[in-house]
């Protein structure tokens, strides 16, 4: 019988969703992080709950051919990167994998999906920040990352996949928290200033905000000189979230240094970005998924395209510039400011952004546009679409519709119902839908849609996470 602490040598099977190894021994399916298909591996049972365990890799016996030493020291330690030790080709399969499994294991749905798009960076692409500063079991205060399923904080001077403007900032705010005798937070005594550090660059330039669970902060001007000493631009807001929750960023902002906001282009498109803007992390892989996403949307140039979960309405210009008019559905109200004066700054008089939830504002705008060659994209966030809004779509007729999905699952769940694999049944749950067996991938119930294309992009490379475009067409 198979106890905790127990040592085992088993052969790798798979790699989960996680990027974790899957090892079946003795009726048990082991998940362990770090091992690879094939290989010969000796792991430490951590946990076991009937046939499910995790364990702890402690040697590889017999490495795979595709094993890769990692770049970070912390790896395995911290819980941002799953796959370091896997080369960049086989992520990118992997990736594939990943979204074909999901949509036949939750969606119901077979369908070949090719290799993901590669990021140009396999490491050093991300353009975001967002690093929790706490307080060790000793009291002194620390920045790093979280470790795997934990808000236990493991210690980091630099990150692999940021580029090097991470270890100046985090040298800085941890200087800072030294020398002016700032305390990190103490999640559980309640206790302690400084939360997280978050930063946002734009064409060389930064938007830090530091978060804070008390008001008031000593020196803030010490901060901003030792800012000024790494970096040329910047902008610094002190942001205060003292709730309990894990929630990042609070309501308040106060802008201490700097405009508050940045310019910056791409595709011929000026556009500019505050703290809160949602910008996709990757822009060389953002560039690649936006040019595919607007080919599906636009063409004649006679298209009204409806961009739901807009953002900062960077994708939505765009839209506009190719097409007859161009809406954008965006709940923040600081994106919708931005994406205001986009709009203003691009001259795009066929733009038009709303402030509010694309459950809400859909319905508006498909009956203002009746009759027109609607087209819509949605890149809702990881919960996927909302349930109203996918019944709206297919009670609306659109005969083409796009999707971006960060999260495989959700957009698998999402494309069950789009296609008709997925039905409500009486008490509102999702079931397979008996009449979509044996329904080929070029084929689906008349009044559903059918997936013309899915395309998975690998704009988090080293990470378990995966981005996503799925094509549809109405079926008639």
């Amino acid at each position: 019988m198979i106890e905790k602490n127990d040592s085992i040598c088993a052969v790798t099977e798979a790699i989960g969703s996680g990027g974790e190894g899957v090892i079946r021994h003795e009726g048990v399916t082991f998940f362990v992080p770090a091992c690879l298909p094939s290989e010969k591996v000796r792991f430490k049972v951590l946990k076991i709950k009937g046939n499910i365990g995790y364990g702890k890799l402690e040697e590889v016996l017999t490495p795979a051919e595709e094993r890769v030493r990692a770049k970070c020291p912390v790896f395995t330690r911290c819980g941002g990167c799953s796959l370091q030790h896997l080369d960049y080709p086989t992520q990118l399969a992997h990736k594939a994998n990943v979204v074909r499994d999901a949509l036949r294991k939750i969606g119901g749905i077979d369908i070949a999906v090719p290799t993901a798009v590669k990021s140009d960076l396999p490491y050093g692409y991300r353009n975001k920040l967002q690093m929790p500063i706490g307080v060790d079991k000793e009291g002194k205060t620390v920045i790093g990352f979280y470790a795997e399923r934990s808000h236990r904080i493991v210690p980091v001077s630099a990150c692999a996949i940021h580029p090097e403007w991470a270890e100046r900032l985090i040298a800085a705010v941890k200087r800072y928290a030294e020398e002016c005798a700032v305390k990190g937070y103490d999640e559980l005594q309640k206790t302690g200033a400084l939360r997280h550090i978050v930063a946002r660059e734009i064409g060389d330039r930064f938007i830090f905000t530091l978060v804070t669970a008390k008001r008031n902060l000593p020196n803030i001007a010490h901060l901003i000189a030792l800012l000024s000493e790494k970096f040329a631009e910047f902008s610094l807001y002190i942001n205060f979230n003292d709730a309990d929750t894990n929630v990042i960023l609070g309501k308040e902002f106060q802008l201490v240094h700097g405009s508050g906001f940045f310019e910056a282009s791409e595709q011929g498109i000026r556009y500019e970005a505050g703290p809160v803007t949602f910008l996709q992390v990757n822009e060389n892989v953002r560039a690649k998924l936006y040019k595919d996403a607007l080919k599906t949307v636009t063409g004649e140039g006679d298209e009204v395209v409806i961009d739901a979960y807009s953002g900062g309405g960077l994708l939505t210009a765009m839209i506009a510039k190719k097409a007859k008019r161009a809406y954008g559905i965006e709940l923040e109200e600081e994106a919708v400011r931005c994406a205001d004066s986009l709009k203003a700054k691009n001259g795009l008089q066929n733009m038009t952004n709303i402030c509010g939830a694309v459950e809400d504002k859909l319905g508006g705008v498909l009956e203002k546009e009746r009759g027109e060659k609607v087209r819509l994209i949605l890149d809702p966030p990881r919960a996927g679409i909302a349930r109203s809004v996918v019944k709206a779509l297919l009670a609306s007729g659109i005969e083409k519709l796009t999707l971006i999905s960060c999260n495989p699952a959700t957009l698998a769940r999402d494309l069950g119902i789009l296609t008709g694999s997925l039905i409500e049944n009486e008490k509102g749950e999702l079931i397979k839908n008996p009449a979509y067996e044996g329904v080929g991938e070029s084929e689906t119930l008349s009044g559903y849609y059918a997936i013309e294309r899915i395309q998975p992009y690998d704009m988090f490379p080293q990470t378990k996470a995966i981005e996503c475009l799925a094509c549809l067409t109405l079926k008639k």
